[in-house]
């Protein structure tokens, strides 16, 4: 009879174990594994990294992201930060999607930092960073925190260049801006700092033109606006506008600027501003026209301001008090002036007042 060499068996059973574990599916290679999984909805990603440690690794790697992102797969969530009465941060996420549409807490804000104010709110690849900051017990930060939409994490980031808060926080070219605000020296109230995650490191500059009391700022043609709530050179000139290519401010389109009187968000390179000083409108700036047109009316009893712009698409969340959405397809407009067509989120029944709101595609 021939002689078996248990130890052989047991090693090749273990081999064939950890062969098994090392592929993401068994039998297959893993670029196709990768196609099939990556077309799994967003909202089954928690399930599947509860497979297998490989999953949960695949799922939270840059890989993952980068893939669906190149064949047109990732999906946009909207992120809210909020703040309470008792001046509490939290943090809210909308699948604009889902068949039952509703907002969901983000847990894990960092809890030294959830009574801060003044913080900068902005997504930048599968990344949310909040930035900056104040409270009773500091005048400005230079911390940063990121939350990782994959692996549902925050963690500290690299440091500002600059303490500052109450500041405009924006993404051009992949790179993270924080303009302007109150900053611990008066005089670095004039500059800016930028981000590069290829080099993880904060570049500071300076110009005259950038102020301290910002308002709002956008992206709009590749370049970053800011308005002010002052006026710093004439009471036709409240806003700046940045240039990349040459890395210079100047101050922006009067006529423009003049209509920008409320949150803004850009759709197609086109500007929309929710106006709400006669009424609740949707205005829009007409560049070839050089002129401001009202796109339609919003009913009063669904807007629950102070509101916040993003968009989706060309679709425009109105997002106000205890997170309570409007929703508006600017692709599906008719006569200018006309009561828009809009559906409705319902809100939670907690009293939020929604600080900023970004989008966030995986």
């Amino acid at each position: 009879m021939e002689n078996v060499d248990v130890r052989e068996e047991s090693s090749n059973c273990v081999n064939e174990v950890e062969d098994t574990n090392s592929v993401l599916i068994y039998g297959l290679p893993d670029d196709i594994s990768l196609m099939c999984l990556a077309r799994v909805p967003r909202k089954y990603h928690p399930v599947l990294k509860c497979v297998s440690k490989r999953w949960r690794d695949l799922i939270c790697n840059e890989e993952w992201s980068t893939y669906r992102r190149k064949h047109k797969l990732d999906e946009t969530w909207i992120y809210a930060l909020c703040r309470d009465k008792l001046n509490e941060t939290f943090c809210y996420v909308l699948d604009p999607t889902a068949s039952v549409r509703n907002w969901k807490l983000v847990d894990g804000i960092p809890p030294h930092i959830s009574k801060r104010k003044g913080m900068g709110f902005e997504a930048l690849g599968n990344k949310l960073f909040l930035l900056g900051g104040c409270s009773w017990s500091i005048d400005c930060t230079d911390e940063v925190y990121s939350y990782d939409a994959s692996s549902n994490c925050w963690i500290q980031a690299t440091s500002m260049s600059t303490a500052r808060c109450f500041f405009a926080c924006e993404v051009l070219d992949e790179k993270l801006y924080a303009i302007g605000g109150l900053a611990s020296n008066p005089t670095y109230s004039h500059s800016w700092d930028t981000f590069d995650p290829l080099t993880n490191c904060w570049r500071s500059q300076r110009d005259i033109a950038v102020f301290s009391d910002v308002e709002d700022s956008v992206v709009l043609g590749g370049k970053i606006y800011v308005r002010f709530s002052r006026y710093p050179v004439t009471p036709h000139v409240f806003a700046i506008v940045y240039e990349p290519s040459s890395g210079t401010w100047q101050y922006a389109d009067a006529d423009m600027v003049s209509g920008w009187t409320g949150p803004a968000v850009v759709v197609d390179d086109t500007l929309y501003v929710l106006d709400q000083t006669l009424g609740t409108r949707l205005m829009m700036w007409h560049k070839g026209r050089r002129q401001w047109i009202q796109v339609g009316k919003l009913s009063p009893l669904l807007t629950r301001p102070p509101c916040q712009l993003v968009a989706v698409g060309r679709s425009i969340f109105i997002v106000g008090k205890m997170l309570s959405t409007v929703v508006v397809d600017v692709g599906n407009l008719g006569n200018e002036g006309q009561v828009l067509t809009s559906s409705s989120i319902p809100g939670l029944l907690s009293d939020f007042t929604v600080i900023s709101c970004k989008c966030l595609a995986i």
